[in-house]
């Protein structure tokens, strides 16, 4: 491999030298070690190692044999079969970027069928071909309104999912963007920040009430499934949508793959990260599908391109294409409809435990949980003992999310083992 290397240890140590190093460990020495000593065992067979990992694999939680109401951001809805038919085909589970238009009409035209979609559930203009997930969604959104407005100052809600606020932080320390973190109440002028960026519902489950009549680019991020029921983005001013299709058609494997989507108002098209499929015709006039605006730096010069890691996520952008085909837009709206009606079943149920209360009351299918007298992590673990996942422990409550999978027997199933965890927990 030393043939391949760039560097000789001759121009190494002349690198170090130049910055007082004497090693390169000296190079990283003021980073922490995280991963603890791995005490490896020697070699085994094939046979062995497989009867091994499937030992491991057996201490998961399969939530077909427990009851669930996890949700912030990564929802157990259901999954279509067909999804898994179509997604599996070799054409589209082996391909990569379509960089042959002439050879890749098929999986151009399952992109452009993505982006109408996502075009039609938000009210925007425009969508790219997709990113990584919502958290990248919504920094490269911020991104682009710093961009559009030549301000590097941000307004972002505190009700925003808090992984997602992490990866905006991380994208803005690097741009030199500040973020200025509020709750939007009171008398704050817009105008002095290039972008507004809010999640509706919110990471609490409330829906967001806001009006935007300044300069600042109005950002929302979305519940996909939500939009079957509220009015889309565009009726309310934004002016970017971003959000996580991970609701559809995607399984909560364990936290991912997942799939974020950006759609936007025409004007700012040229600022999109990433991809963009057009339609078009060919120089027979046969209808035909390109990649029309690529602004990457694979394919524009590096200080050129809005972003430098927007890889679109095909496979789950197709799995998100065919559930919404499946479905239809009647059929999203029972799949909502019926997440609604069994939260404040739920809910209902749950706040006449004595401890028990819900925080908020402008919910959809996610509303926060409040434990009284007992603690939130002993309650959590009791009913985890039950089967039960009731939900994520945050800062306000417990985060409890109910979807069209939970029964109305897993729910009154679940409020039998929250009464008799509080009243164990409170004579303890």
């Amino acid at each position: 491999m030393f043939n391949y290397l760039a560097h000789t240890d001759e121009i190494r140590q002349e690198m170090l030298k130049e910055i007082n190093l004497n090693s390169v460990d000296d190079l990283f020495k003021h980073i922490e070690p995280r991963m603890p000593q791995l005490n490896l065992s020697d070699g085994i067979s094939e046979m062995e190692a497989a009867k091994k990992l499937a030992e491991m694999a057996g201490k998961n939680c399969n939530l077909n044999m427990h009851i669930s109401f996890l949700g912030g951001g990564v929802y157990n809805r259901y999954v279509p079969a067909s999804i898994q038919a179509i997604i599996g085909r070799a054409e589209f589970y082996t391909a990569y970027t379509p960089y042959q238009p002439e050879v890749s009409q098929g999986t151009l035209q399952a992109i452009f069928d993505y982006q109408t979609l996502i075009c039609n559930l938000t009210g925007m203009d425009v969508s790219n071909a997709s990113v990584y997930d919502g958290a990248t969604a919504c920094a490269e959104a911020v991104l682009m309104a710093s961009r559009i407005t030549k301000k590097d100052e941000v307004l972002v809600s505190n009700a925003l999912n808090p992984q997602y606020m992490e990866v905006v932080k991380t994208y803005c320390y690097g741009a030199n963007i500040k973020i200025n973190v509020s709750d939007l109440q009171g008398d704050i002028n817009f105008d002095n920040y290039a972008c507004i960026l809010i999640q509706n519902p919110n990471y609490f489950g409330c829906i967001e009430n806001i009006t935007n009549n300044s300069s600042a680019k109005l950002i929302v991020c979305v519940d996909p499934v939500s939009l079957a029921i509220l009015r889309s983005p565009a009726e309310y001013g934004a002016d970017i949508v971003v959000g996580d299709f991970q609701p559809l058609g995607l399984g909560m494997n364990f936290g991912g793959p997942n799939g974020g989507f950006i759609a936007c108002k025409e004007q700012y098209l040229r600022q999109l990260p990433g991809r963009i499929v057009g339609f078009t015709k060919d120089k027979n006039g046969k209808e035909a599908f390109t990649l029309t605006l690529q602004a990457r730096e694979q394919h524009i010069r590096r200080e050129k391109a809005t972003s430098n890691i927007c890889t679109n996520t095909a496979l789950t952008a197709l799995a998100a294409t065919v559930y919404l085909s499946v479905v239809g837009p009647q059929g999203l709206k029972e799949v909502a409809n019926i997440s609604i009606q069994r939260a404040h079943y739920m809910a209902d149920k749950l706040r006449k435990i004595p401890g028990l209360s819900i925080a908020y009351d402008t919910f959809l299918y996610e509303f926060v949980l409040k434990v009284d007298y007992i603690s939130p992590e002993d309650f959590i673990k009791e009913l985890i003992n039950k089967g039960i996942f009731i939900g994520i422990n945050t800062k306000n409550g417990i985060l409890v999310c109910v979807t069209e999978q939970n029964s109305v027997e897993d729910i009154d199933k679940a409020v039998e083992a929250a009464k008799e965890v509080c009243a164990q927990l409170s004579v303890l």
